[in-house]
């Protein structure tokens, strides 16, 4: 190949990455969001579809996008393709902040920790007053990894009328098994001394309140995550109680590629759900 032809390809190239990187434009901003309960503002991260300011009438489904322990609501944007892929399919993706270790709790023994209420009451009812979305839990779709994961699969069946799909990825689904990790007995008590906050926060035994179908549930785990176990017995669990949902189980341990790979696979069954309530 000649020189003049090395700059064409390089152009060429070029020109391709360019008109790539451009398909996608959403929106991602910083908001800030109330909350009465702990007397403070939170910051979050929102996504919005390109067609979010083309189509000015429409109104979006959104998911709210939950991250792991030691992240924060910039985690999700800055770690994965998450804001093409709300671009591609579109709709609404919130990323609210979690504090670092918060499980999503609403602590029953640290009222700096009510975290609960923040994403499936202030947030929604944020979004839903400050942005044009379809409000009907059809609509809202809950999902997160790790400590995200769990939270996604707890505020849903404790929220069945906020949240109509909940997607956990990772998720430490049942936290009996790690009592001296990641700050949970901070939130609930040593389980030595608080059993019952531990048994009433882990969601394996939330899944007790659900009806069939009340919500949609996808379970999805890597075959080398220290998560693996618990999401298995969760599985299992569900299909003792008859609860319809999919679980998934892939190559991969506990890391943001395979939540990178995890949301490719996952976030066309949103849409899909979102597609029926539009």
């Amino acid at each position: 190949m000649n020189q003049s032809m090395k700059i064409l390809a390089n152009l060429f190239s070029t020109i391709v990455l360019w008109v790539g990187s451009s398909l996608y434009g959403a929106d991602v901003e910083v908001i800030q969001i109330p909350s009465a309960k702990m007397e403070k503002k939170i910051p979050a991260t929102v996504i919005l579809p390109d067609t979010y300011s083309e189509r000015e009438s429409d109104k979006f489904p959104v998911l709210y996008l939950l991250h792991g322990a030691g992240g924060n609501h910039a985690s999700w944007n800055q770690s994965t393709q998450c804001a093409q892929l709300a671009d591609k399919y579109e709709f609404i993706i919130l990323c609210p902040d979690g504090g670092s270790t918060s499980w999503y709790y609403d602590s029953p023994i640290d009222p700096d920790y009510q975290y609960e209420t923040h994403v499936a009451e202030e947030c929604v009812q944020f979004m839903d007053k400050n942005y044009r979305t379809l409000v009907n839990r059809g609509a809202r779709a809950i999902s997160g990894m790790s400590m995200g994961g769990h939270g996604a699969m707890y505020l849903a069946i404790r929220h069945p009328d906020t949240f109509g799909t909940s997607v956990c990825l990772m998720g430490g689904v049942d936290i009996r098994p790690f009592t001296n990790n990641w700050d949970i007995k901070k939130r609930l008590g040593e389980i030595s001394t608080h059993r019952e906050n531990w048994e009433e926060h882990t969601v394996v035994n939330q899944v007790k309140k659900l009806k069939d179908e009340e919500i949609k549930i996808v379970l999805d785990c890597g075959r080398g995550d220290f998560f693996l176990q618990v999401n298995r017995a969760l599985h299992m669990q569900l299909l003792q109680d008859g609860i319809s949902h999919i679980y998934e189980e892939h190559a991969g341990v506990h890391n943001w590629q395979f939540c990178k790979e995890a949301i490719d696979r996952q976030f066309p069954y949103i849409a899909t759900q979102f597609s029926r309530n539009r």
